[in-house]
């Protein structure tokens, strides 16, 4: 998370750079089970890409399919 804020300081808290870090996050925070966690990074990731980068773009539909993925999980369990 310091990581996380630095960047969010140096490069402004909607930059692309931004939301992948918040990705990745997710995806660990994801991999350990803690989904409520992971579920307001994901959608945090998404709004900055689709803001920056478009809905379609490859950035974007990516964490999209994460955060859906981890939608299913947790129906499951």
């Amino acid at each position: 998370m310091r990581s996380l804020s630095i960047l969010e300081r140096q490069l402004g808290a909607d930059h692309p750079s931004v939301a992948a870090s918040l990705n990745n996050l997710a995806l660990l925070y994801e991999a350990q089970g803690k989904y409520s966690e992971a579920e307001p990074l994901y959608l945090r990731a998404i709004q900055i890409f689709k803001k920056a980068l478009g809905s379609g773009h490859p950035n974007t539909v990516t964490v999209r399919q994460n955060y859906e993925i981890m939608c299913k999980t947790m129906e499951e369990t």
